[in-house]
């Protein structure tokens, strides 16, 4: 069976991202010259791939972003000796929204990433099918190209925990949160049981704001902050700055000052993770 568009969601190019557009581009026309030098057909070559005639014109005219698969057989199929599979590299950054892009490559330069969320479970902590169900439940719905593109950023972003370097982690979450069963039960539990082998990691510290605090200085929304080698940092937070990003060190002290007090108002870790393991429990 050949590929066919409907078998493959969420690889569309995004028209507004003018890099990701220009490195498919790119990579299609490659690929055209490529299959045309050895004097192959399109059709032939999509058959040769396990793609369809009509998806292979698409990717070569890079109106569709290639999966890692048609690129490596296509490297073999062409003879081009490594020379097209490489291609990947910049391809599978293309398929992610761009701000999810840019928030990624923050994160995987950053030493130390502080977060406290008050709606959701963070995309860093989420699994694939909370982060399904999450996306899935806006409104307007995404369609399910767009679904499929934003999961996949959100599950790149957490290659962070595989770093040879990890950062120091730190997330604090509302009870709330945590005790929402979004998806249903069975996604619930795993969710729970995400949390708990995140929180046990050496570089990481988990920590849940009780439902019975009667107030803290979080009310004002999700805070974010994130430091680096060279001593720089950036921060955002829902309730400041108008939610922007921020590099001001008069406006990051005020951050860190927030997001100090919410982890000392907050469950220590050890209560945190015993609470998340009581919730898993009464599933």
């Amino acid at each position: 069976m050949l590929r066919t568009e409907a078998d493959e969601p969420g690889w569309e190019v995004d028209p507004d991202d003018e890099w990701g557009v220009a490195v498919v581009a790119t990579v299609g026309r490659q690929l055209k010259l490529r299959r045309e030098a050895v004097g192959m057909r399109a059709g032939e070559f999509g058959r040769a791939v396990g793609y369809g005639e009509d998806l292979v014109y698409k990717i070569e005219s890079g109106k569709r972003i290639p999966r890692q698969e048609y690129l490596d057989r296509a490297d073999e199929v062409l003879g081009a000796g490594g020379l097209i599979a490489a291609a990947w590299e910049d391809v599978k950054r293309v398929r992610y929204p761009k701000r999810v892009r840019e928030l990624g490559q923050l994160e995987a330069r950053a030493v130390e990433i502080a977060l406290y969320e008050c709606h959701i479970i963070p995309g860093l902590l989420q699994t694939p099918d909370h982060a399904r169900s999450v996306i899935g439940a806006a409104q307007p719905p995404y369609s399910p190209d767009d679904a499929e593109r934003m999961v996949a950023a959100r599950l790149a972003r957490q290659s962070v925990f595989q770093r040879s370097s990890a950062p120091a982690m730190s997330f604090v979450l509302e009870e709330g949160v945590v005790r929402r069963p979004i998806g249903g039960t069975m996604a619930w539990r795993q969710q729970l049981e995400r949390l708990l082998e995140v929180g046990r990691l050496h570089h990481v510290v988990l920590q849940v704001m009780p439902m019975d605090c009667d107030t803290h200085s979080g009310l004002d929304g999700r805070i974010e902050l994130l430091k680096f080698p060279d001593g720089t940092a950036v921060g955002r937070s829902d309730g400041a700055f108008n939610g922007r990003p921020t590099h001001e060190p008069k406006h990051l002290r005020i951050l860190e000052l927030r997001y100090g007090t919410i982890r000392a108002q907050a469950l220590s870790p050890r209560e945190s993770l015993a609470l998340i393991e009581r919730m898993l429990g009464e599933t």
